[in-house]
């Protein structure tokens, strides 16, 4: 296993490293930025969770892998490069990145977790792949200060609560390729007028609850 270690507040990786591990800089406090190495190809599950003064962190084009819980509640985290290398960001890799204004999610991602981005309290920018086929459950839920969302029209079904408590949310684009509306998928948003396209063939339970 590689070893790691921090110095002024930036992590150093071996050059040689393939993957960061499990929880390998989980907690670190004193973690201020890091330079991946392309050698990389994965982010390990609870990699930088709860690194609360990590600023922002560029992935090398190596990484294929978010894994789940990687960047959980990194709460100043601000930006984040995700390059179109990428095919998968796992489980609650973004949750609760409170200071996290926007992201480009690339055409090359298939497949976003639940929870992914939930409770990114300030994230006012989403731009979503073009490749994906369901927004899972509470992908966006509790994103306060996210206005508009662009549904692309690769995709299928929008999960449960995906975009519950986006109390910002007046605007969303639903493209004819949508099937399915999970319950309480929009639940206490503010949307004022949304428009269901034909294709569209269940809403289920309390889709639009409490659109103020």
């Amino acid at each position: 296993m590689a070893q790691f270690e921090i110095k002024d507040g930036v992590a150093i990786v071996p050059k040689d490293t393939t993957k960061i591990e499990k929880c390998a800089f989980k907690g670190c406090k004193s973690l201020i930025s890091i330079n991946i190495p392309d050698s990389i190809t994965e982010i390990g599950i609870l990699a930088f969770a709860k690194c609360s003064n990590l600023t922002s962190i560029t992935i090398p084009d190596s990484i294929t892998t978010i894994g789940e819980h990687a960047f959980y509640c990194c709460t100043n985290l601000t930006s984040v490069t995700i390059p179109d290398s990428i095919t998968t960001i796992g489980e609650c890799a973004f949750y609760g990145c409170t200071n996290l204004t926007s992201v480009t999610i690339p055409n090359s991602i298939t497949e976003i977790g639940e929870a992914a981005f939930a409770n990114c309290s300030n994230l006012t920018s989403v731009t979503l792949s073009n490749s994906l086929t369901t927004i899972k459950k509470s992908t966006f839920f509790g994103c306060k200060r996210l206005s508009s969302i662009n549904i692309p029209d690769s995709v299928v079904k929008i999960g449960w609560c995906a975009f519950a408590d986006c109390s910002g949310l007046t605007s969303v684009t639903i493209p004819d390729s949508i099937i399915t509306l999970e319950g309480m998928a929009f639940e206490s948003s503010s949307l004022t007028m949304i428009t269901i396209p034909d294709s569209v063939t269940e809403i289920r339970n309390a889709t639009f609850m409490n659109c103020i």
